[in-house]
């Protein structure tokens, strides 16, 4: 962003973001500025009584005064810093208006003007004090989302130290550390289970509502909580290291960015500076020449007024940092402000396919038994056998038998180097594995097994045997199909990308190309339509972006390995989706802390609302300034209707008032829907 421009280049370097400042300015002024306006001839006259008291006179001068250097110092001291930096903008226009305001009301108490304009100075700044409060406590509030994660970590957390808990602050730990993490209490920092499962709350990371169950090995982030039981866990990264702390940063990155929508902004305040003036300029010297100079002074303070960019300061940082905190809260984390905003014109969405569509590990997809077993005695013999092995297929077939609540132990486990394993489940000695222990054994698959894992290998699934090895011949009694299961969001999320306007669904993968349709086919893929990208070598992927970028396809890449950096990066919205790695997180400008696909339909939704805000409260606040500055001027003067600088700041915090107003809207925005 151009920091010349930037709607809080000037004030911000003297009061920052701090709407009590401005809060406690307003309040003494406002108490100030109502004896002016009680004791002020003008307004005696419009309500019908009178004061006298001695020292009446002083009270405009001496109390206008205090108002104008307290209650202005902010915008004085801001027109000070955009001179300096040759940036005009929005607190000059104030501080000029403002001390043509004073110096004209110092010049009516010396007898050089007739105006009465003491209680039109103090309001003019108590006014400007109560829209600027209210800017920045609006400002405050969307980025309040920093506050919000701060607020995740506790204070304090429990360290084991030689089998006792000692209760240490958070700052105080050190990775390698053993934390004690209780029923109900929140994750202190980064680590893995050493000890202990639990369901875990992620939602405050991931937007995900549903709890996760965790277990021994399973890394756990910083400000999540353990809802059903206690954890031991060993910390791996505190501090800044954490993974909360890198959302915080993304969040505060974004809200910080620019884009378009605030480039256009920019040069419209920076123009309306130059606008405002000249217009100014010209409505003093006309009045002045039409004989009226009380009245020349009048419409050139209230054409300084109203001509404020107010509205269009805030229409675009007050939406980037509701837009960010909105999508931070449904776990969507904006690094780049100009991808979200290409988000919305995207034609063609390429996934890669293993972690993104798929869960990225073996699952058991199929179980069939021969030999008069059913398929839980085969996979519970087959989960014994398997149960000390660390192969992922291995893995697989454990966790599928313990989702059946299968638990059978297995004796003389013995590792068959690239074949399989065996092992003696009561008495009886088994082994798992591949058509390599299948050959070496000479054993063969009874027709009705036979047949399943033909159909499963066509698809493109890995098959596994449960054999039965007795003294005779070695007997095949079960088959296992193993696959790289597809998310349950996944065909969700193509269908709502879809209804969203994506022309092209595209995957991406490594993968045989019959394994890479039976997919498509299952994600449902449109034939002639959408892509399948099939045997793609990792340095090959943004090789593939660029051949749909060269057919003039806006593209999104969503990935989450190492080998996705460079498609990411190429593409024109990279989304890092889930716990990918940093390298990817690196080279997205998007980044999905969930790893469920439906979210980037939630970017593009975000990507939508967000640019349509921008532009109408673009629209509106330039609109109001070309109809404002020609009424303050005092063009329907003839008409008997004027509009007094008091006027013209009431309706200039108006105009900003309606911007937030418009903005606050995106909290209605629902990102990631079922």
């Amino acid at each position: 962003m151009d920091a010349a421009h930037d709607h809080h280049a000037g004030h911000d370097k003297h009061a920052g973001h701090d709407p009590d400042l401005f809060r406690r300015k307003f309040w003494l002024s406002l108490a100030l500025t109502v004896p002016i306006v009680v004791t002020s001839h003008m307004v005696m006259d419009w309500f019908g009584y009178s004061l006298s008291f001695p020292g009446l006179e002083a009270v405009g001068p001496v109390l206008g005064t205090v108002v104008f250097f307290y209650g202005g110092w902010p915008f004085l001291a801001g027109a000070v810093t955009e001179v300096r930096d040759r940036a005009p903008g929005m607190m000059l226009l104030i501080s000029m208006a403002i001390t043509v305001a004073y110096a004209a009301s110092l010049a009516t108490s010396f007898g050089a003007f007739d105006l009465d304009f003491w209680w039109e100075l103090a309001a003019l700044v108590t006014v400007m004090l109560l829209g600027h409060w209210q800017e920045m406590k609006a400002i405050g509030q969307a980025q309040g989302a920093l506050a919000a994660l701060a607020a995740l970590l506790p204070d304090e957390a429990d360290r084991i130290e030689d089998g006792d808990t000692v209760r240490v602050r958070v700052a105080d730990l050190r990775v390698g550390d053993t934390v004690l993490v209780r029923s109900g209490a929140r994750v202190p920092a980064d680590g893995r289970i050493v000890d202990g499962t639990a369901e875990l709350d992620e939602s405050m990371i991931t937007g995900e509502s549903r709890p996760v169950e965790r277990s021994t090995g399973d890394r756990v982030v910083a400000g999540t909580v353990a809802t059903d039981s206690a954890l031991r866990i060993r910390v791996d990264a505190v501090g800044d290291d954490t993974a909360l702390a890198g959302i915080g940063r993304l969040v505060a990155q974004a809200q910080a960015a620019g884009g378009r929508a605030q480039v256009l902004a920019d040069r419209f305040a920076a123009m309306l500076f130059f606008i405002a003036t000249a217009a100014a300029a010209l409505t003093f010297v006309v009045w002045w020449l039409l004989g009226d100079l009380d009245g020349a002074v009048v419409r050139t303070v209230t054409v300084l007024v109203i001509a404020c960019p107010h509205a269009l300061g805030l229409a675009i940082p007050l939406v980037i940092a509701l837009s960010t905190a909105v999508a931070a809260k449904a776990g969507i984390l904006v690094k780049d402000r100009l991808a979200l905003e290409r988000m919305r014109t995207v034609d063609a969405v390429l996934f890669d396919k293993t972690g993104t569509l798929t869960r990225g590990a073996p699952t058991v997809t199929g179980v069939a038994a021969g030999g008069g077993r059913t398929e839980e005695e085969v996979l519970g013999v087959a989960a014994a056998v398997e149960a000390d092995s660390e192969h992922p297929l291995a893995r697989a077939i454990v966790a599928a038998a313990h989702r059946r609540e299968l638990r059978l132990s297995a004796t003389d486990f013995r590792s068959l180097t690239g074949r399989g394993v065996r092992a003696a489940v009561d008495g009886t000695t088994y082994a798992v594995g591949g058509p390599s222990l299948l050959r070496e054994l000479d054993a063969e698959v009874p027709g009705e097994l036979a047949r399943a894992a033909e159909e499963w290998s066509r698809r493109g699934a890995a098959v596994l045997h449960l054999l039965e090895l007795t003294d005779s011949r070695p007997e095949v009694i079960g088959a296992f199909a193993l696959e790289d299961e597809i998310r349950p969001e996944a065909r969700a999320a193509i269908t709502q990308l879809r209804e969203q306007g994506v022309a092209k669904i595209v995957m991406i993968t490594g993968d045989a190309r019959p394994v890479a349709e039976a997919v498509a086919a299952q994600l449902g893929f449109r034939p002639g339509t959408d892509e399948v990208f099939a045997e793609v070598l990792p340095a090959d992927k943004d090789r593939a972006v660029a051949d749909l970028q060269a057919r003039g396809l806006t593209v999104a890449m969503v990935g989450d390995g190492v080998n996705d950096a460079p498609a990411l990066a190429r593409a024109d919205i990279g989304i890092a989706i889930g716990a990918g790695t940093d390298v990817a997180i690196e080279s997205a400008g998007v980044v999905l802390a969930s790893s469920d696909p439906r979210a980037v339909t939630g970017v593009i939704r975000l990507s939508k609302a967000s640019w349509r805000k921008m532009i109408q409260n673009l629209g509106w606040a330039a609109g109001y300034n070309v109809v404002a500055i020609p009424l303050a001027a005092g063009v329907l003067a003839w008409t008997g209707f004027t509009l007094s600088p008091a006027v013209g700041a009431i309706l200039m915090s108006a105009s900003t008032i309606v911007v937030a107003l418009n903005a606050q809207l995106l909290r209605r925005v629902r990102l990631v829907s079922d």
